[in-house]
């Protein structure tokens, strides 16, 4: 074959090279013997190296319209030569498109722009960074650039798909943008049709975003996560998030699944991703994940179930379980799950089992881990409030109902508190301190407890253990 080469290369340099390069390919007769013809490469000439540096150096400086001519030869005399035909040559054929008045003429270049994929996949298919995957997600992100009066991009929506398969947490941002847009765009023109395959390409993408966007080493984690903020918010709008559309979709493929884990979780993650944790199938699927094998996700959705059925206590064993595996994980997903995990349990402490020490202790391990929480200290305000720690088994009942009252100057304080670190709890917070603080005692009250309330500052008694500001209600 090298022998080959060199014959014919030696042949052009004794011909004008124009003519060598621009000679069409004559089909000669398959020898009987031969019942298949195969394809000669094309020949890769001095003149293709020659053209290749010139358009190469032409696209560093931006001047695409030098680039084309030089660039053109090579494509189709060489094609095979080098993979920067492909990669520079996008940018050169949408600068020439973007250049064009012509309708037919801009109509030729979007179709050149395709054409390049299928011509990249021909012959550079193979490459295992970029491989035929790969350049169906461009060909995706091209269609869809090329062709906008294309309301739904049906065309592109296999080889963007294809792609995202084939490339999973590898796929570039864009391609995973794309999919999730066509996807909608084609819900949107029939949910009956495109409903399941549009919920199962959202589900796809948005993992698949995260785990790029939590990917410290991904240059793009970033774009992925403001991507999959968008994605999530497209879906939200869609309407196939609705939770009972989900259950109608899912419910028998569910209780088809009970044995697959794989295939639980990808639902127990689904319906946690659009706030249907309410669900009869989420709870289904999370009960069945966790009896095969016990994760964060799965235990989470358990003490959902609990919290429907009621059963607190089930409840807070459970969020346990999901801290303990979180716990033992060696990924690291951030502290927002567990500060989840563990504010919700002191909510059932406080609301449910009106143990108000076990509430705060909760709230205060969830701001260790998130400290801007206005959301704890307001509950760690509400648990004080609700409290009576001097009991007249210990003071007589006046003094004990006087001494109660100052719950409140140290409930006020967390109020006041959740709304310094965390502004978006302002008005709950003001609506509190408005309400608790007509419960100060009064001057007179004050007055009547010299000894222990006649100082500026107070430390409220029992398992509260506060210290706060003595002000009398105003």
């Amino acid at each position: 074959m090298k022998l080959k080469s060199l014959l014919i290369i030696a042949l052009c340099a004794a011909v004008p090279a124009l003519a060598c390069a621009k000679k069409p390919k004559v089909e000669t007769p398959a020898p009987a013997a031969e019942p298949e013809v195969t394809e000669e490469e094309p020949v890769i000439t001095e003149e293709c190296l020659m053209n290749i540096s010139l358009f190469n150096e032409s696209v560093k400086n931006k001047q695409y319209q030098d680039a084309y001519n030089p660039w053109w030869s090579v494509y189709t005399t060489c094609p095979s030569a080098n993979k920067v035909i492909y990669t520079k040559g996008s940018d050169i054929v949408e600068y020439m498109y973007n250049q064009a008045t012509d309708p037919a003429e801009k109509d030729r270049y979007r179709k050149l722009a395709l054409e390049l994929c299928d011509k990249r996949i021909k012959y550079f298919g193979d490459d295992p960074r970029y491989p035929k995957a790969y350049i169906l997600g461009q060909k995706g992100v091209e269609y869809c650039k090329y062709y906008p009066e294309d309301e739904t991009k049906e065309i592109a929506y296999p080889w963007l798909k294809e792609s995202v398969l084939g490339m999973k947490e590898k796929s570039q941002v864009s391609v995973l943008t794309k999919l999730a847009e066509v996807s909608y765009a084609l819900y949107k023109s029939n949910p009956e049709k495109y409903g399941e395959q549009f919920l199962a390409d959202y589900s796809k993408v948005s993992e698949l975003l995260q785990v790029i966007s939590k990917d410290p080493t991904n240059k793009s984690a970033s774009v992925a996560g403001q991507q999959k903020d968008y994605v999530d918010n497209l879906f939200a709008i869609s309407g196939a998030a609705e939770c009972s559309k989900l259950d109608e979709i899912y419910a028998d493929i569910v209780n088809a699944n009970l044995n697959n884990l794989e295939e639980l979780l990808k639902y127990v993650r689904l319906y946690k991703r659009v706030n249907c944790t309410e669900s009869d199938v989420y709870f289904a699927a999370s009960e069945a994940a966790h009896k095969l094998q016990p994760s964060e996700e799965s235990a989470t959705g358990c003490a959902r179930m609990c919290m429907k059925k009621e059963d607190w206590r089930g409840a807070i064993a459970y969020y346990n379980e999901a801290l303990r595996i979180d716990d033992e994980t060696i990924e690291d997903d951030g502290p927002e799950d567990n500060a989840d995990y563990l504010f919700n349990i002191a909510y059932i402490y406080f609301d449910k089992l009106k143990n108000y020490p076990e509430a705060r202790s909760y709230c205060r391990r969830s701001l260790e881990l998130l400290p801007n929480q206005g959301r704890c200290f307001i509950l760690i305000g509400s648990c004080y409030a609700a409290a009576k720690p001097y009991s007249t088994t210990d003071y007589p009942a006046a003094k004990a109902a006087i001494l109660n009252k100052t719950v409140f100057w140290a409930a006020v304080d967390q109020f006041a508190r959740a709304k310094q670190v965390d502004p978006s709890v302002t008005a709950d917070a003001d609506k509190l301190i408005s309400m608790y603080s007509r419960y100060f005692p009064t001057k007179e009250e004050m007055f009547d407890l010299p000894n222990e309330l006649g100082g500026s500052t107070f430390i409220v008694g029992g398992w509260i253990n506060e210290k706060t500001v003595c002000r009398p209600a105003k």
